[in-house]
């Protein structure tokens, strides 16, 4: 993937100071953040086609076969929600008669936390059959989670598994102040394993991400599929208040 950066302009609004959602927060080793840059002619030709296509009918056209049109499309979806304020996503009878009768095809794997106010299918405004989703408290990876993953880009062909973390994530913050109980603490347990001490929320919610991703390339078969280009693995956050997701990366 082209590393070039690409400049955005969401801001975080309320009590948090005006500033691009990923500003640099921290530099701890591989932990750096950075943005993806999409070439513009994917852009620009997937615009035209996801105007009038849904994601399932772009991916059966081709045009979502190449990863890097998935994780524009995404974004191009999660703008579109946000700006609209509902999901536009193809939920009809005609669809869901579809997806029974010829199976499904999702063009992205989504692991993501379980909380109330992170639903990808709205985020993205996917409709039936789209996205395959994984979720757990925290977005933590483990062995269901991983075979999940597994399951979603060699037999379903997903070309990007992206792990989204979110703002204000209850598990991360459990992590970070400890004294979970119960099979809470498996959780949170899991997420702090991955932290150094003097970490913000935010540091620690772009971190969290990070480590799993790299959890998911301790699979062997994830690790072939990113390594022959099968499969992109991708990190992002979401904006709770806003809306808006952005890509991190290490």
């Amino acid at each position: 993937m082209n590393s070039t950066m690409i400049k955005k302009t969401n801001r975080i609004k309320g009590n948090k100071e005006d500033r691009p959602l990923w500003f640099p927060m921290f530099t701890q080793g591989k932990a750096f953040m950075k943005k993806r840059f999409i070439p513009l002619f994917l852009i620009f030709g997937l615009a035209i086609a996801s105007s009038t296509a849904s994601g399932l009918a772009l991916r059966s056209a081709g045009a979502l076969d190449d990863a890097q049109a998935v994780l524009e499309f995404l974004i191009e979806r999660n703008e579109s929600y946000v700006s609209s304020g509902k999901n536009e996503g193809d939920i009809s009878q005609a669809r869901r008669e579809d997806t029974a009768t010829n199976g499904q095809s999702p063009y992205a794997v989504i692991v993501t936390c379980s909380d109330s106010r992170v639903s990808p299918e709205h985020i993205f405004g996917a409709g039936i059959g789209e996205l395959f989703v994984i979720r757990t408290a925290g977005n933590v990876i483990d062995d269901f989670s991983l075979g999940s993953v597994e399951y979603g880009a060699e037999h379903l062909r997903a070309r990007v598994v992206l792990v989204m973390g979110h703002t204000g994530c209850g598990a991360v913050e459990a992590a970070l102040s400890g004294g979970a109980h119960g099979y809470i603490k498996t959780i949170t347990d899991e997420i702090s394993s991955g932290f150094s001490e003097g970490l913000s929320a935010e540091q620690a919610e772009v971190l969290n991400v990070i480590n799993g991703m790299e959890k998911i390339r301790e699979s062997e078969l994830m690790k072939s599929l990113e390594a022959n280009g099968s499969v992109v693995i991708q990190g992002a956050l979401y904006d709770t208040f806003s809306g808006f997701v952005e890509y991190v990366d290490e």
